[in-house]
């Protein structure tokens, strides 16, 4: 038997180990907290993990840990949080939590389908209403998210908890979604929790379209969330590691050889010592060849076992192995002590067995002969069918059927198992179990095939389409419905034809394939009658409406409209009638900004909620809350929106889109009414950069902006990976448009205004309303480049920018509505073309200051930060008029907002303003009470620079990179205008951004 321990110490991981324990410190202290530890297979990362988790015990933390499996092409829905789960019951300290929290119990097998009865509609966009089951399947799943999040909350409450997730590379989508809403919107978005979150995966298993690759781009960006890459270890470490396991003498030229071969793995190099044990002539290069030396060392029984537990897979149940190996009880035990002894299974929780490592079981299994693989994946299709829970196991027994050729029983535990991620709320799971089956359709003999409601080719079609586009999927799910559409026969049910035919066109608008949109819209509704009305009409019409209305087709989208109105009516569908409401209020231009119109969106709020239908609700809500922020009535804007979240909290869909975008108009409201710590707060409360729609993080992008954040356009510009999002494209735009102006950056200010415009145009060639809000931006900057031209004399350089600043305005102004194109905008959009024509008038001739007191007075409808922005323009012409005592009004007034704000950049300026023009009646920010300009972390890094530390000790106080401290440091010294450390340690307390004294101790 090997000397090799199964605990093997921990060697060489004493920063890793840091880090980790700095990240559970800070959970223990309330400051959620989650690191994502990558490394090669074996490269010790579960070894790191154990350790953590054994010091975290130590300390009072209650530890869950959870596994993913790999299951081939299938996979189990929510497997690691299902074990975690079972953690929590096995706990008699956390288990009564449980009863808080039914929506959970649908993971532990107490759940029921959510799905019922309703009807289909679909919208484009953030518009989108789906009516009937999709709401459902999504509502669902929302309730067990949130409840997932509230569990863990109250967990934390009762002490520290470490939440430990090994191998996400084999994480199903839908446990990949839940950890998203975790880490961005759930637990460690919230302030006060004591969670710490650390997983694991296999950065070598990353291929170039891994599934999990988009995930963590995503997570890493967010402020609470880390990334621990875990290098190979060095040969020194390796030699140490070496010695230790074996506990006694061990000949160098051995450890030499060993640790070449093994080239900083952990796991390499145990398997290569354990392998020194063994009778074997020689010892094989590829550790393959090591783990099946080992393997080949076992009796013959001993070997059975193991090739039969390979093909369970990772971790298998005693009574099941035994079954399937058809041993005497004995004789099972005899073989399983030799494997545990050889330490290549190890006893589990619950009577299992498990390998010891996942490569192990990987070669083992790849050993095995085509026929014999076929033979054992057929007994456990078997067994498993025969032991009942056909929802729990009906994944495994798909694999498995597939793997024996047993196509028709694969068939039909591939459609148990889509039934079973149906009713637990994981729509990636049921697309790939649904796609599974229909590619067995084919194979498998039509009096095999499962009969029944909907057990057709074109429904499980239509059916893998809804799923595709309930988890996000929209290409796959246009995909999928174009298969369904080609699928239908001549003499197929109209009603059936019909509804693929708009549900294409739903799926067409998602991907702003429009005109492919109104074309499938408009073949709907020619092949359902319009009399006598229908609910599949008014569905279909409903669709059509939306199609239309973006391809231009107003009038068509208005009669359309009117006529299912009336049909929804006469029907007393109360829900289609709201929704068709809420359409017309759309439609007629500006109508939501009007009394009028606002009346007929609370009479379809009205109408919903007598109809239960709670998405159609919040989309009113939505609706309300929209048409008052763009009628300039901010303040009645946040009633509204605040009932929109207490409504969808008490139907438990906080985290559905509607509530979404109302979280976001709530913060937007703030940011706007210059409220900025509450808006912050709320963003906190929420979480700042959620799953769906990053567009949600922009009021707290453009305070960061605003008060000088280097990393602010960093943010912004990744809101732009992955596919084309609308809105995130807009808040991307505004704010990359923006710090190109602030930083003087002409060229790269109108290079984005005008590729963000020309992205968000239509296919009418509408431009967006916001591009009056580009342009104005990038003017700021033209404006600044043309006078500074001016004043150098280049004439014609001068010029060029003044046609570049024509050429903005017009865009603004058609924007607005000065056009044919449309009505004008409300008071917002008004404001900001009475922004972009003074900086227009300032780039062909000069500051006009009767320009800007226009432009101060259209922002005060409630916009306080462009408002003072403006004012500062308003100054600076004032000054170049020499109306001196009216320019020292308003730069003092400037200040003051600018300082209450913690606008540094902005706060810059006017000091500027105010020496270079000798204002020195204007009052100091300072006896207004000026906020810190510095975040909460440059406190931080600002305290310890009092105390003398250098870079690399503040990253080890505040558990960040020596790096990052640095770039704490420069931002520091820019906001303070401090040319050295020294410098604004100084300027800190004389403006008491610090009020004790510096440390000399060190």
């Amino acid at each position: 038997m090997s000397q090799t321990d199964f605990t093997s110490p921990l060697v060489g991981r004493d920063r890793e180990l840091t880090r980790l324990l700095g990240a559970l410190e800070h959970a223990r202290a309330g400051e959620a907290r989650a690191v994502l530890v990558a490394g090669d297979a074996g490269v010790g990362k579960t070894r790191l993990l154990d350790e953590v988790a054994e010091r975290a015990t130590g300390r009072g933390v209650r530890v869950l840990t959870g596994h993913c499996v790999d299951l081939g092409d299938v996979g189990l829905p929510y497997l690691p949080f299902t074990e975690i789960l079972g953690r929590v019951a096995a706990d008699e300290h956390l288990a009564p939590r449980l009863a808080d929290h039914p929506a959970v119990e649908r993971l532990r097998g107490g759940g029921t389908d959510a799905r019922g009865p309703g009807t289909p509609g679909d919208e484009p966009r953030r518009d989108a209403v789906r009516g009937g089951d999709a709401a459902r399947d999504a509502d669902a799943r929302l309730r067990l998210f949130e409840g997932m999040a509230a569990l863990l909350a109250g967990l934390a409450e009762y002490a520290p908890l470490l939440l430990v997730l090994e191998d996400l590379h084999w994480a199903d989508q839908s446990s990949r979604d839940l950890l998203r809403f975790l880490l961005t919107r759930g637990t460690l978005g919230a302030p006060g929790h004591r969670l710490a979150v650390l997983a694991s995966y296999r950065s070598d298993d990353l291929h170039r379209r891994h599934p999990l690759r988009p995930l963590l781009a995503e997570l890493v960006r967010l402020p609470a969330v880390e990334r621990l890459e875990l290098r190979p270890m060095p040969d020194a470490e390796m030699a140490r590691l070496l010695r230790e396991l074996r506990g006694g003498p061990l000949p160098e030229t051995t450890v030499r050889g060993i640790v070449d071969r093994a080239e900083g793995n952990a796991f390499y190099a145990q398997e290569l010592l354990a392998a020194t044990d063994m009778a074997a002539s020689g010892v094989p290069s590829a550790l393959a060849d090591v783990l099946l030396i080992r393997v080949e060392q076992l009796p013959e029984t001993a070997q059975h076992v193991l090739r039969t537990a390979a093909v369970a897979g990772r971790r298998v149940e005693h009574d099941l192995l035994r079954e399937a190996v058809g041993l005497p009880e004995d004789a099972l035990e005899s073989a399983l002590r030799e494997a545990v002894g050889r330490q290549l299974l190890v006893p589990g929780e619950g009577d299992t067995y498990a390998f010891r490592h996942a490569l192990t079981r990987e070669a083992v299994y790849a050993d095995l002969l085509p026929g014999e693989r076929a033979r054992l994946h057929g007994t456990f299709a078997r067994l498993l069918a025969g032991r009942g829970g056909a929802g729990e196991s009906a994944a495994e027994r798909a694999h498995h059927s597939r793997e024996s050729h047993d196509l028709p029983a694969a068939l039909a535990a591939s459609l148990q198992a889509a039934d079973h991620a149906r009713r637990v709320g994981a729509p990636a799971e049921e697309l790939r179990h649904l796609e599974a089956a229909l590619d067995l359709w084919s194979a498998v003999e039509p009096a095999a095939r499962p009969t029944g409601e909907g057990a057709d080719r074109i429904s499980l079609t239509l059916r893998a389409s809804a799923a595709a586009a309930h988890a996000g999927e929209v290409h796959r799910a246009v995909a999928l419905t174009r298969a369904a559409l080609a699928g239908i026969g001549q003499d197929a049910d109209s009603e059936l034809a019909a509804r693929v035919r708009y549900t294409l066109a739903g799926n067409l608008l998602t991907v702003d394939n429009l005109t492919a949109a109104f074309a499938y819209s408009s073949e709907a509704l020619a092949l359902i009658p319009a009399e006598p009305p229908s609910r599949t009409w008014v569905w279909a019409a409903a669709t059509h409406v939306m199609a239309a209305r973006q391809v231009g087709e107003t009038g068509t989208a208005l009669r359309v409209a009117r006529r299912a109105l009336r049909a929804a009516e006469q029907l007393g569908v109360a829900d289609a009638q709201a929704d068709l409401l809420i359409s017309l209020v759309g439609l007629e231009g500006g109508a939501r900004r009007t009394a009028e119109g606002r009346e007929r969106l609370v009479q379809a709020r009205e109408l919903a909620r007598r109809a239960g239908n709670a998405p159609v609700e919040m989309r009113a809500l939505f609706h309300l809350a929209v048409g008052c922020f763009e009628a300039g009535a901010f303040e009645e804007s946040l009633p509204w929106a605040a009932e929109g979240l207490e409504r969808a909290r008490d139907a438990g869909l906080l985290s559905s889109p509607y509530p979404l975008e109302m979280r976001y108009l709530q913060q937007l409201v703030l940011y706007t009414l210059g409220r900025w710590e509450e808006c912050l707060r709320a963003a906190d409360g929420a979480g700042a950069v959620p799953a769906v729609g990053g567009f949600t993080a922009a009021p707290v992008l453009y305070v960061a902006l605003a008060r000088g954040d280097a990393w602010a356009a960093e943010r912004a510009r990744a809101l732009l990976d992955g596919p084309f999002e609308w809105m995130a494209t807009l808040v991307a735009g505004i704010a990359l448009t923006d710090a190109a102006a602030m930083r003087g950056d002409a060229e790269a200010a109108v290079e984005q205004a005008r590729a963000t415009t020309a992205a968000l145009t239509d296919e009418a060639g509408t431009v967006p309303d916001a591009a009056v809000r580009l342009a104005a931006l990038a003017l700021s900057a033209v404006a600044d480049r043309s006078a500074a031209l001016r004043h150098s004399g280049d004439t014609a350089g001068a010029e060029r920018w003044a046609r570049a600043a024509g050429e903005l305005v017009e865009t603004a102004r058609r924007a607005a509505g000065h056009s044919e194109a449309g009505p004008p905008q409300g008071p917002e959009g008004q404001a900001w073309l009475a922004r972009a024509e003074a900086e227009w008038t300032r780039a062909v001739s000069g500051p006009d200051a009767a320009a800007w007191e226009k432009a101060v007075a259209a922002f005060g409808y409630g916009d306080v930060y462009e408002q003072t922005r403006c004012r500062l323009r308003w100054a600076e012409a004032l000054l170049t008029e020499d109306r001196r005592a009216e320019a020292a009004e308003q730069a003092g007034a400037v200040r003051e907002t600018a300082a209450r704000l913690g606008a540094a950049p902005l706060r810059e300026r006017v000091e500027e303003l105010i020496r270079r023009g000798r204002l020195g009646d204007a009052p100091r920010a300072e006896d207004a009470g000026a906020a810190s300009p510095l975040t909460a972390r440059e406190q931080e890094v600002l305290r310890l620079l009092a105390r003398g530390r250098s870079n690399r000790q503040i990253g080890e106080e505040l558990f960040i990179t020596g790096k990052t401290a640095s770039v704490h440091v420069s931002n520091i010294l820019a906001k303070l205008g401090a040319a050295s450390r020294t410098e604004a340690v100084a300027i800190a307390y004389r403006d008491g951004l610090l009020t004790t004294e510096p440390s000399t101790s060190g």
